[in-house]
């Protein structure tokens, strides 16, 4: 993908050539927390059991 070492095309034309943002390269994904993780385990839970609830009743 993109080399940052690569001394013949710079970081904005490599990115150019892809179509993706300079900033995607510098993106540090973040790790959820274990509260945010059982909140969303709770509501997959919940939707598995009905379906048919929407979100505010959620």
């Amino acid at each position: 993908m993109v080399e940052q070492e690569h001394t013949e095309i710079s970081m904005q034309r490599q990115c150019e050539l892809l179509s993706i943002h300079r900033s995607s390269l510098y993106y540090q994904p973040k790790k959820t927390s274990k509260l945010n993780r059982e909140l969303m385990r709770m509501i997959d839970e919940q939707y598995l059991l009905r379906p048919d609830y929407g979100v505010y009743r959620m």
